[in-house]
């Protein structure tokens, strides 16, 4: 995204298969972040509660976790198609 936007250098998009899946999904990345070597904390989060669209933004990396029908319905990866891509895992 580095030169794509003006707010992030990377976004990460994932899905999980329910609301709870995804709040645990973005629970986790924040006690993983917490407790490294290097402790980072959000500048915001948004979406916690419901779990369907949750935004982590972590400044330069802003992580969106979808359940999969409402993914699928707001298509960043098509809004994004255009940037370059890293699969991870």
């Amino acid at each position: 995204m580095r030169g794509m936007t003006s707010y992030a250098d990377y976004i990460v998009i994932a899905s999980g298969e329910s609301d709870r899946q995804v709040s645990a999904m973005a629970e986790n990345v924040q006690v993983q972040l917490k407790t490294g070597s290097q402790p980072l904390r959000p500048i915001s989060t948004e979406g916690m509660e419901t779990g369907q669209w949750v935004l982590l933004d972590y400044d330069d990396v802003v992580a969106h976790l979808f359940n999969g029908e409402v993914r699928a319905f707001y298509d960043l990866d098509g809004l994004w198609a255009d940037a370059p891509r890293e699969k991870l895992a």
